[in-house]
């Protein structure tokens, strides 16, 4: 009898043969609640990732990751390369919440949430079902040898995969760049942002290899997701699983009749199975949590006038006969720790001075030596200011020494800051008669004023010179 995907060894992968070359998963078309939800879910989700970029509110993009500048704008909020605590908790939150969500729904990211998985099934495979028909018409195509059909089909098809590949790619690009400056730079040549096209060119690749070829071998071999759900699940984690004490026996010539449990062994959840798995096997590393075995299984159930519920959402427990508890150290222990991280970024959301500024270094020497034919030389420091302001409405700012300094000048290029963006950056420079330095060195005070002269911020500057 020749092995099928339900019969094989449960150290081998159903997307393997014998010899450890690949078999290519079909998975068939099902209809089912469980499905229609996760469509309208998928289109839920892929709206909001084209859709979120193109938000500007008060002319600003709402989301905007700006690397170069170390400047992100996230929900309106912007933060900076020196903004560490609050980035760390927001990655540290991020992670938390996930860690929640496992323990209490399982691989509910896999299967609803995952990009991988929205759209790949939303997009990637409604294409090839489009051209290359359904699953036993496309393994057919598999399996036949290269004429005028499959040539046309194949190349048809990886045309489309390149132009969703293209247009996803690009859209996320615009979280980096600014949807508005990638739509410009489009309308130019590629000569001019060569570093941008190229990494354009790379992620089309990346998106075009996984989503069109690699498929769910990502979810089996590469995701790191599929390790970390072990960790954070536990038996009381909602699981899709089969039902064994209602299902077995399983239909079969060598079990009586009146024996027989309600799985009629008709493989219908095997061949719906986008990572090619036997759910009656139990939870399995592959599994994605995709519902498609629910409904292909609700389907039968549904023919043969039987309840519905043969594979569903459940835990390990409950398919053992015991209750669910209603209280979760575990969950309860992640929504603690989620909920210090949420208490810690809005702590240091609340602390954050909405206006800040830095003197620092520039990058030539440290000090300069003036000549003077009829005085003494003048010491010349060399310096940058960066200001940061936060607030909506950005107010005009002076920078000024403080009246307790003397003997040193200030020049500035501006006279007046006018802070049109969030980041400002200026030289700055002093000159001073190295007779007021203290072994070479002196700290003095820089007032960052508005134009009513209240002093919004104080700087302690270390000016250098030679040691006398």
């Amino acid at each position: 009898m020749k092995e099928g995907r339900q019969e094989l060894h449960e150290s081998r992968l159903a997307t393997t043969d014998e010899k450890g070359n690949r078999v290519y998963i079909h998975p068939e078309d099902i209809n089912g609640k469980w499905k229609d939800r996760r469509s309208y879910f998928y289109w839920f989700l892929i709206s909001i990732y084209l859709v979120l970029p193109w938000i500007y509110v008060d002319g600003k993009q709402w989301i905007l990751l700006n690397i170069p500048k170390r400047e992100f704008t996230i929900f309106g909020n912007v933060f900076y390369g020196h903004d560490g605590p609050l980035l760390f908790f927001l990655v540290l939150g991020f992670i938390i919440l996930m860690a929640f969500i496992t323990s209490l729904w399982g691989r509910v990211w896999c299967g609803w949430a995952c990009p991988q998985t929205v759209f790949i099934h939303s997009l990637f495979l409604k294409v090839e079902r489009l051209i290359e028909g359904n699953s036993r018409k496309r393994k057919a195509l598999d399996k036949q040898e290269w004429n005028f059909e499959k040539l046309w089909k194949r190349t048809i098809k990886w045309v489309f995969y390149l132009i969703i590949s293209l247009h996803i790619v690009h859209s996320f690009l615009g979280y980096f760049v600014g949807t508005r400056r990638l739509f410009w730079i489009t309308m130019e040549s590629p000569s001019a942002h060569w570093s941008l096209f190229i990494t354009m060119l790379v992620m089309t690749g990346i998106i075009l290899f996984d989503f069109g070829w690699f498929k769910e071998q990502f979810c089996i071999i590469a995701c790191p997701y599929g390790r970390f759900q072990s960790v954070a699940m536990d038996n009381n984690s909602m699981i899709v699983a089969y039902d064994y004490n209602r299902g077995e026996p399983r239909r079969a010539k060598d079990v009586p009749k009146d024996k027989e449990g309600d799985c009629i062994n008709c493989n219908h959840c095997v061949k719906s199975c986008p990572t090619g798995i036997d759910i009656r096997r139990g939870t399995q590393l592959e599994c994605i949590a995709c519902t498609m075995c629910i409904d292909a299984c609700d389907n039968i159930m549904t023919k043969l006038k039987k309840p519905t519920g043969l594979i569903k959402y459940t835990t390990e427990n409950e398919l053992t006969g015991k209750p669910k508890p209603k209280f979760q150290i575990r969950s309860f222990i992640y929504l603690i720790i989620l909920f210090i991280v949420g208490a810690g970024l809005i702590f240091s959301l609340s602390s954050r001075s909405e206006l800040k500024a830095q003197i620092l270094r520039s990058s030539s020497t440290p000090y300069q030596i003036i000549k003077r034919q009829d005085s003494d030389p003048l010491v010349v420091n060399q310096l940058r200011l960066k200001i940061s302001q936060n607030t909506k409405n950005k107010e005009k700012l002076l920078v000024k020494l403080d009246p307790s300094v003397v003997g040193i000048e200030l020049t500035i290029p501006y006279e007046v800051i006018e802070m049109e963006e969030d980041n400002f950056q200026t030289p700055v420079f002093f000159k001073f008669s190295k007779v007021i330095l203290d072994n070479g060195t002196k700290t003095i005070k820089l007032n960052i004023t508005n134009t009513e002269d209240k002093i919004i911020k104080t700087l302690e500057v270390d000016l250098v010179g030679p040691i006398r």
